[in-house]
């Protein structure tokens, strides 16, 4: 059994998808603490300059200690500016008419759910029917697990009954630290590998790290053939101490 647990974040870029596909249960870690100016509330897409920021207002003040599940959005007609910005970025390209109707009417439901963590899991699980993956979505909030940071994730593991944990690269550093705690629960953990693939997209040349919306518009159909295209075998917890020591073949 292969669990992988995240954060929801808004518009994700296509590494998030790779994570979900790759696992059997994935959990969404929505009562967390929200964190202004993270990938909770903001992502990128392509304009002819670069990468353009969009930014999901958030209730804050007062709110010091809210989690991502408590935060409210605080502009609820502010999706029309994103709205906007995707569109007036992405008119002309190849496969944006097909996707773009039913797109508008997920962001827009979405975000009058006045919850960021609502509008984000809405918009990710919507990707997922588009990249047609099919897997098991949990959320940490509606789960009976306690604790903080590993803890938090080994009993969720635990009671999955799940033997591998798979974590995106960007938490290695308090994994690798805490990694005892999933090997006393015989959870073995390992770390995504994943190179972002190159595709045909507008405004050369190719910029990565895009939200996943630049790939859809952009490919289409092909967008899971792409996507899976990036993937590498997962990295073991003795090759990511061996990275981080040596500060090469990857950023950690």
């Amino acid at each position: 059994m292969k669990v992988a647990i995240s954060q929801p974040t808004y518009l994700p870029w296509a590494g998030y998808f790779d994570l979900v596909d790759q696992v059997d249960v994935f959990v969404f870690l929505d009562d967390v603490q929200f964190e202004k100016r993270s990938w909770q509330q903001r992502n990128r897409i392509k304009g002819p300059n670069g990468l353009i920021l969009l930014t999901v207002p958030v209730m804050v003040k007062g709110r010091f200690e809210q989690t991502l599940a408590e935060a409210a959005i605080s502009e609820p007609q502010e999706w029309q500016k994103h709205r906007r910005a995707i569109e007036t970025n992405y008119h002309r390209a190849p496969y944006f008419e097909q996707y773009w109707p039913e797109f508008c009417s997920v962001l827009e439901a979405g975000w009058n759910g006045a919850n960021l963590s609502n509008l984000n899991m809405t918009l990710i699980r919507w990707f997922m029917q588009q990249f047609n993956i099919d897997k098991r979505i949990l959320q940490s909030s509606e789960l009976p697990c306690t604790g903080r940071r590993s803890e938090l994730l080994v009993n969720i593991c635990e009671h999955m009954h799940a033997d591998h944990y798979i974590s995106a690269i960007g938490s290695a550093e308090y994994l690798l630290e805490d990694e005892q705690q999933f090997a006393a629960k015989r959870i073995n953990v390992q770390f995504q590998h994943y190179e972002h693939p190159k595709y045909e997209q507008l405004f050369p040349p190719f910029v990565p790290f895009a939200s996943a919306i630049d790939l859809l518009f952009n490919v289409g159909t092909r967008a899971m053939e792409v996507l899976r295209s990036g993937r590498r075998a997962p990295f073991s917890v003795a090759e990511v101490r061996h990275l981080r020591t040596e500060k090469i073949g990857v950023a950690l």
